[in-house]
């Protein structure tokens, strides 16, 4: 049974991740999902991880760190002329087989946390919706936080439709780029809104010398995600964190107390809430709920109960829920249906 649940997942990984995005993934993944050998490696990831995404990461970090495998021939990542990769298959099947104990330990302690700096792309005019609804500086508190490279959100540049006007942080050397899907764009500020105070809470706090790891997460043929990586990791040296490692479900609340009225409150998470169990989702929109009405706490996620992206506002105690759009798991592009009905649930 669990053999079967994680050839499905593999072939839904292959259908929906990496179609037209990494053909390398999208024809392992698909080989993958029959051979049972390789699935029975994969059985030893801790629950709850999405299992593609670990072991792609696992095998790509060991072949990019510690091997000189045939199978390292196939990634563009690591050589500059990639071999054709519909006969990767034989030679990553090898490659699996012979590091069977290093992959093992991999898939036992490691966690997927991508740090996807493009997915800012769609955090930055959120957040500047947030900002003219209540004219507070935002506390920003991240679930998930990884390293720390999403809640830098105010010091990069935006560039959106390849039109020629940049917003953000007009000095700053990391640009995103991405695509706006809907019936209008959204209101982008030209300067980004004022932050009061960046906290972050994962279940691993994630320093510079796990870079290796979060690079190998990053797919193959992804170069430009790589360097926007690098160049975001530099630059938030500069930037005034607080970091904690824990559940942040657990202890949302008591920072959140901490936080004065003067602030609005924004906790945010991307692409993270499939890892976590459905109890603490139901937790924490509960605690989310409860907190609003007190003070102006704003809730932005997506990969929650859907892939799409919501914004749970509650302001001077009353509650908003609005769907802003569909996402791109990398931020390529996002949809902006935000309107201004609400529903409430």
């Amino acid at each position: 049974m669990i053999i079967n649940s994680l050839s499905q997942r593999f072939k839904t990984f292959a259908e929906r991740e990496c179609h037209q995005s990494s053909p390398l993934y999208e024809h392992l993944a698909h080989r993958i999902a029959d051979d049972h050998e390789i699935l029975v490696i994969c059985s030893a990831c801790r629950e709850g991880q999405p299992v593609p995404n670990l072991l792609f990461g696992s095998v790509h970090y060991l072949l990019m760190n510690h091997s000189s495998h045939t199978l390292r021939n196939y990634y563009p990542s690591i050589v500059q002329t990639p071999l054709p990769f519909i006969e990767s298959f034989p030679h990553f099947k090898e490659f699996c087989l012979q590091n069977k104990q290093h992959l093992t330990h991999l898939l036992q302690t490691k966690l997927v946390q991508t740090n996807e700096v493009n997915r800012c792309a769609y955090l930055y005019p959120a957040f500047c919706y947030i900002y003219e609804k209540v004219k507070k500086p935002l506390a920003l508190i991240e679930i998930g936080t990884s390293a720390g490279l999403q809640l830098a959100w105010d010091r990069y540049r935006y560039q959106y439709n390849q039109l020629k006007e940049t917003y953000g942080y007009a000095s700053s050397e990391v640009m995103i780029s991405s695509e706006v899907k809907g019936h209008q764009l959204p209101n982008l500020h030209s300067a980004p809104p004022p932050i009061s105070s960046r906290t972050g809470y994962d279940l691993h706090i994630n320093s510079e010398e796990d870079h290796p790891w979060l690079l190998a997460l990053i797919w193959p043929e992804h170069s430009e995600r790589r360097d926007l990586f690098t160049s975001a990791s530099k630059m938030l040296k500069e930037v005034d964190i607080d970091y904690f490692e824990g559940d942040g479900v657990e202890l949302l609340p008591h920072q959140i107390r901490k936080i004065p009225e003067s602030d609005a409150v924004c906790i945010f998470h991307t692409h993270v809430a499939n890892q976590i169990p459905e109890v603490s989702k139901r937790q924490l929109q509960k605690q989310v709920k409860e907190l609003g009405k007190n003070k102006d706490v704003f809730h932005l996620y997506n990969n929650m109960w859907n892939r799409k992206l919501h914004l749970d506002c509650y302001i001077n105690g009353e509650e908003e829920c609005h769907v802003i759009g569909d996402t791109d798991g990398h931020g390529k592009w996002f949809e902006w249906n935000l309107l201004q009905q609400s529903y409430s649930k």
